[in-house]
């Protein structure tokens, strides 16, 4: 599942969601798909977009992606947060496939373009093993704790720290009775999936990340990643 259900407000003013800007000949949520597209264990893309822009998501789809791999690829409505939008997806394969006990969904932000062909395959071959991975980096700086934004808290030691970075995958039986048991409370503040399974005390098997995997959030970011993409299309 790519999820792309955010406006992108941190992008500033765009005239489209961040997922949609140009990079480079290409809007960005066309670079992500065509990293899953690879694989074959995946059976069907599901893109998960604001309502209002779902028409304008099949549209650059198929502008494109060829009609053949386009296929693939569904767009649907994602929700108002992220779990929500994951949990529509997970709504969207029970009502048209049903689930069986080792199948699994890949959860990806669209605006992560240059996610890595390993990345993705260690997330399937470890979430059919462990039943839920994320991927992450090491810390480089340290990260600092402060509970009111005023004064630190705590100072975590950096070598146990990690930065997370997306895709997060999982065995979606799991998730389906790992998310059940939250309470409505936990429901409301969470803003990572792979903590549904630790609130359940389940081990979320970690996938070693690339620093180049960013999030573009920000016109920085954009210009960061035409950078990279520039670079990698001379190392062709």
């Amino acid at each position: 599942a790519v999820l792309a259900g955010g406006l992108g407000i941190r992008m500033g003013n765009t005239e489209v969601p961040k997922q949609f800007l140009p990079l480079g000949s290409k809007p960005v949520i066309v670079h992500t798909i065509e990293k899953f597209l690879l694989f074959e264990e995946i059976n069907e893309i599901l893109v998960l977009v604001p309502e209002a822009w779902v028409n304008y998501s099949m549209d650059i789809i198929n502008k494109n992606i060829s009609i053949e791999k386009s296929s693939k690829i569904t767009v649907l409505t994602g929700g108002s947060t992220r779990n929500e939008t994951i949990m529509k997806a997970v709504e969207y394969i029970l009502e048209n496939y049903g689930i069986e006990d080792d199948d699994f969904i890949i959860t990806h932000d669209a605006v992560r373009p240059f996610v890595s062909y390993r990345i993705i395959k260690e997330n399937i071959e470890y979430v059919e093993e462990f039943g839920a991975t994320d991927t992450v980096i090491p810390a480089v700086d340290t990260i600092v704790i402060s509970k009111d934004a005023n004064v630190i808290s705590e100072i975590p030691i950096r070598d146990h720290m990690f930065i997370g970075q997306t895709p997060q995958s999982f065995k979606i039986e799991l998730l389906i009775k790992a998310y059940s048991r939250l309470t409505e409370e936990q429901k409301s503040i969470l803003s990572d999936a792979a903590k549904i399974f630790v609130l359940n005390d389940l081990p979320v098997k970690i996938v070693s990340g690339e620093e180049y995997n960013i999030k573009i959030t920000t016109q920085y970011d954009l210009l960061l990643a035409n950078a990279i993409l520039e670079r990698a299309i001379k190392n062709d």
